[in-house]
């Protein structure tokens, strides 16, 4: 493959760990959808990460691209 066609490969999914206690405490707090105090927590966050004054969190890349 010459360098004008390089690749550009997705990144593998990174698990911490702590995805099954997330996904219980989502279940227990009935939070399946549309969103519950995880997304909340993580919009606030996200915005001071990057020096926001918001943040939307969506479900998808696309829906991110479709967002812009």
């Amino acid at each position: 493959m010459d360098n004008k066609h390089k690749r550009i490969y997705l990144s593998a999914p990174h698990m911490s760990g702590r995805e099954q206690h997330y996904i219980g405490q989502a279940f227990a707090d009935n939070w399946i959808a549309p969103v519950g105090p995880h997304v909340d927590a993580f919009e606030q966050e996200m915005a001071i990460h990057v020096g926001a004054g918001g943040c939307a969190a969506v479900s998808s890349g696309t829906a991110a691209i479709h967002l812009a």
